[in-house]
């Protein structure tokens, strides 16, 4: 691959790995009370729009086009901004705990990129929805799984440890 090639495969598909990476950030964040979440999963909506209108715009040939575009997208994206601030309320966060409000807003995110990505015609926005949803098990799991997990991760790190002792004795035998 040249440097030539890199660049491009950059330039075409970084945003949709920010699109991912910015959902992650959103999950991690969740497991913390505040208005630091609350912001952050309120401004990733018009990200996700910027881009999507972005990315459908290169599809488009007329001026009447790209106005539908971008009125449908911010539409789109305000009905999702609005279902997501309903999580935030005190009367919703009062019932429903943290897990499951990050799951939620997970879903809502996967189902609002891959169907803003049908409205922009583009596969990749759509790809990057069914990502998400299809990560929603996954992450389901983890956080039912942590503290499995993590007692798996020390075994793994005291099994390493010891037979990296174990090397190193041998090794000053020979």
């Amino acid at each position: 691959m040249t440097t030539n090639d890199t660049r491009h495969w950059l330039l075409r598909d970084l945003p949709y790995a920010a699109m991912l990476a910015l959902a992650v950030g959103g999950l991690v964040l969740t497991s913390f009370r505040g208005p630091t979440t609350y912001y952050y999963w309120m401004a990733l909506a018009p990200i996700y729009g910027l881009i999507c209108v972005v990315s459908g715009w290169r599809h488009l040939d007329t001026g009447a086009g790209h106005m539908q575009l971008a009125a449908t997208q911010a539409l789109h994206w305000a009905a999702f901004v609005a279902a997501m601030w309903l999580m935030f309320l005190p009367e919703v966060r009062g019932i429903v705990n943290d897990n499951a409000t990050s799951l939620t807003l997970l879903i809502l995110l996967a189902l609002g990129t891959f169907v803003a990505g049908v409205h922009a015609r583009v596969w990749r926005i759509c790809a990057v929805g069914v990502f998400l949803a299809a990560s929603v098990p996954a992450v389901a799991w983890v956080q039912e799984s942590a503290m499995l997990l993590l007692i798996g991760a020390l075994l793994l790190i005291a099994v390493g440890v010891v037979f990296w002792l174990m090397w190193r004795r041998e090794s000053r035998r020979l």
